[in-house]
């Protein structure tokens, strides 16, 4: 796989994921995916749940995992096991491999590595539960009041120094975005390489005539706003449709009115279809890249996305690109920025060239991904091993 690059072959690899279960589907995933295309990497996680899944790519593929694998539920995820992560990172032996990959948006890049060894890590965000999302999680969980509320910021507080400790493990940083390389540089004070993530634009079929409603897709959690955009268009009148399932699912079916039309999940070749033929796509989210509302400019529809985080690399606003517009950014996470944002919307849309967006979204492709991936870790390996002691 690495035969056209002669100093990288015949070297071997480990690549280090957090989790690997059928619920876990976002753009780190896609990430390790892609590299496992073009990289023979042995590959190791917290837990795995994905070789044993028929319908996976990693069905039956050994896979290197932690004590976590036998916690109860693990199954459904690890979080809940935040305390221990640090720890169990830790457990994996990585001994044997020249270099170790990591993708990593929570306790990844925590391996142990040797100082023989290379180690270039994709990173998808600093450790959320650590540093942005602190106040969201105490908040909103019962481990945050009261006395166990106390133990909780403590524990949120050791995480955070380990957290920085390991950063000093890395050897190379990548980030998956300007704003995630502004956040390492915060959290860690190390600069990263920004590499945006794949985006398979090809699967997405181009359509320059585009239907009456506008389309929404995501997991259904709460920080993807999905509720934000369902009032927004409950106020607004105009036809939604809404792609996704999550906890929840029953407060949005709930909030919509009759011209909001809320399918749950759906097969990727659905989503691909109504993707092409909306009016526009939907993002509220503050993401640190948001791979959706790439996948959206790929079939030639605009986006109406809130201005923060990975959308203001993204999505080329009408108010600064007049001639290359690819969608149109609301300033905050509100149902009144969003419903003057579609109506802004419906009094420029003939400014959107559908081959314009589409154009756009081909520079986020998969082989960009492959090329600049590549070009950086054999140079950061020529580098390591031109300063290693003789």
């Amino acid at each position: 796989m690495l035969s056209d690059r002669p100093s990288l072959a015949g070297l071997k690899f480990a690549l280090v994921h957090e989790w690997l279960t059928p619920k876990a589907t976002g753009g780190s995933e896609l990430v390790v995916q892609e590299i496992l295309k073009w990289i023979d990497a042995d590959l190791y996680a917290l837990i795995d749940f994905e070789s044993t899944n028929p319908d996976s790519y990693l069905y039956k593929r050994a896979i290197g995992t932690t004590f976590l694998q036998h916690f109860p539920l693990a199954g459904n995820g690890v979080q809940k096991y935040l305390p221990f992560l640090p720890f169990a990172i830790e457990q994996l032996n990585l001994n044997d491999y020249d270099v170790i990959l990591s993708s990593s948006h929570c306790v990844a890049k925590g391996v142990l590595t040797g100082s023989h060894q290379l180690h270039i890590c994709y990173c998808h965000a600093p450790l959320r539960y650590a540093w942005d999302l602190t106040f969201d999680y105490l908040y909103s969980s019962r481990a945050g009041q009261g006395w166990t509320g106390v133990l909780t910021r403590y524990l949120l507080h050791r995480l955070r120094q380990w957290d920085v400790i390991s950063a000093n493990r890395v050897d190379y940083f990548v980030a998956n975005s300007q704003n995630t390389a502004r956040r390492i540089w915060r959290c860690y004070r190390r600069s990263a390489e920004v590499i945006y993530p794949p985006v398979k634009t090809k699967r997405f079929q181009f359509q320059p005539q585009k239907e009456e409603f506008y389309l929404t897709v995501s997991r259904l959690v709460s920080y993807k706003k999905i509720s934000l955009i369902v009032e927004a268009f409950n106020q607004s009148g105009r036809s939604l449709v809404v792609i996704g399932e999550g906890p929840e699912l029953p407060l949005i079916r709930q909030l919509a009115k009759p011209n909001v039309q809320v399918l749950g999940w759906q097969p990727d070749e659905v989503v691909e279809q109504y993707m092409a033929q909306a009016k526009a796509f939907i993002y509220a989210a503050h993401e640190d890249f948001g791979i959706a509302p790439v996948e959206a400019q790929a079939c030639g529809t605009p986006v109406i996305a809130f201005g923060a985080g990975g959308t203001l690399e993204t999505v080329r606003d009408l108010s600064q690109h007049p001639d290359k517009a690819t969608g149109i950014l609301f300033p905050q996470q509100t149902v009144t920025a969003l419903v003057g944002a579609i109506a802004a919307f419906e009094e420029h849309q003939h400014y959107f060239k559908p081959e314009v967006i589409r154009s756009h979204a081909l520079t986020f492709d998969s082989a960009i991904f492959k090329q600049r991936y590549l070009n950086f870790l054999e140079s950061c390996y020529q580098e390591f091993q031109a300063k290693l002691p003789l």
